[in-house]
């Protein structure tokens, strides 16, 4: 990891850069895609999952048989796991359930408000190094709670054109049945524009890489609507004194396993925990599957040491992490003052990793300093508020003159008529 200490505020943005790819660079391979998939349909598909995934399909729908069997080859501890999870998801998104909103603004002018579920989507699952069932639970739950009419999944396959159980099983207990073996910017591709097998849906959900994240954003640009820009992966901890050092290694390792393009940032106001986190990286480091894979990550990341805390708080809202834990005393004071943040973990014993499974909390969040300006994924991002208005004789009579004087302000005579001739038909009663 980098070292950096007191760096200046002027100098933030440019430590604090993300380990990205150019999108001029990433999107010459993508708009091809995208073309392909439009022209071809399923026969691009197949040929991109040859091309990518080296396996050759003849059916592209997981079938039936495929999901039923999926079942025996998961493990009752996992099973149990995975049950717990949907509770606690569907648990705390069905608590963002909004009761529809109904105003009087004045006597005889009603003014509603009421959430109505997106009628199609798609819920995009990685595969590649670590297939992600948990995504399934995140996306497919609230899309459930929803009442979305129709749901598509769609996840790249394996070289031997299998889906990783766990990934069948999460999404067959979540209710989701309509799978297709798909990966990477041709699953953005045919979800956004529809082929033979994969319908056409009006938002597009999930996590992926760059060239997913590319992909959706440029769907976007044709009127298919997404989640979020969620990109590669992120976290910054932040300790105290106090903190065990075993536990901010294991915080920044659990993020960089993710993949080489994730970013972890360490930050503290003491250099005092230096000497005892290195040894803890180092000892836990070499006991992971993928170690190496997290070692590269940790390459491109970074340790800060700052002065107070109040610059900690300025550097989180100016980096905007997908991840923000706080390992400290006071973690529930700090977290107030954080504006710009995907998800907050506080206090000693709150791991990043239970939010990834089964806090209840979402885990698709926004990267890459989305947090700005997005929310992570929750039920609300599944519906969509309409507005109703209802007037009676009354309440025209009531509201017309402000009406027709601010449609004359604005030279709009059509619009003032509207309102003049139901006016008038009132006057002749």
């Amino acid at each position: 990891m980098k070292d950096y200490f007191y760096p200046d505020r002027v100098n933030w943005g440019k430590i604090l850069a993300r380990p990205t790819q150019s999108l001029k660079d990433i999107r010459k391979v993508v708009e091809p895609i995208l073309e392909k998939v439009i022209a071809e349909g399923d026969k691009a598909l197949q040929f991109y999952t040859k091309e990518f995934d080296k396996t050759e399909l003849e059916e592209l729908l997981v079938t039936s048989k495929e999901i039923s069997e999926a079942a025996n080859q998961v493990e009752d501890a996992l099973k149990k796991a995975i049950k717990q999870a949907i509770a606690n998801i569907s648990q705390f998104h069905e608590a963002q359930k909004v009761k529809p909103l109904k105003v009087e603004t004045m006597k005889g002018v009603m003014c509603e408000r009421r959430a109505v579920p997106i009628p199609k989507v798609g819920l995009y699952i990685p595969g590649g190094t670590a297939p992600l069932f948990s995504t399934v639970l995140m996306l497919a739950i609230p899309a459930k709670i929803a009442g979305c009419r129709e749901i598509v999944l769609c996840t790249p396959p394996d070289k031997k054109g299998n889906i990783n159980p766990a990934i069948l099983y999460g999404a067959e207990q979540a209710g989701i049945t309509k799978i297709v073996k798909v990966g990477g910017a041709q699953a953005i591709a045919a979800m956004a524009y529809g082929t033979e097998t994969v319908p056409k849906v009006d938002k597009i959900f999930g996590p992926g890489n760059q060239f997913v994240t590319a992909a959706k954003q440029l769907v976007s640009l044709d009127g298919v609507a997404i989640d979020m820009p969620a990109g590669p992966s992120e976290v910054l901890v932040y300790a105290d004194k106090d903190a065990d050092p075993a536990f901010i290694a294991a915080d920044l390792l659990s993020q960089a396993e993710h993949g080489v393009d994730s970013q972890v940032v360490f930050v503290t106001t003491t250099d005092a925990l230096f000497d005892g986190l290195q040894k803890e990286i180092y000892n836990q480091l070499r006991e992971l599957p993928r170690w190496e894979i997290a070692d590269r990550c940790l390459q491109d990341s970074m340790v800060i040491l700052l002065r107070e805390e109040e610059e900690v708080i300025d550097l989180i809202n100016t980096y905007a992490p997908e991840h923000l834990i706080l390992l400290s005393k006071n973690a529930r004071e700090m977290a107030e003052k954080v504006e710009n943040a995907g998800s907050i973990f506080i206090g000693y014993y709150t791991p990043e990793s239970a939010g990834d499974y089964a806090s209840g909390t979402n885990h698709t969040l926004p990267t890459n300093g989305a947090a700005r300006a997005y929310s992570g994924v929750s039920l609300d991002s599944f519906v969509k508020n309409i507005t109703y208005q209802e007037i009676t004789k009354e309440g025209i009579q009531n509201i017309g003159p402000t009406v027709e004087v601010m449609a004359e302000a604005e030279s709009l005579r059509a619009h003032k008529n509207a309102v003049t001739v139901r006016l008038n038909s009132l006057k002749k009663k």
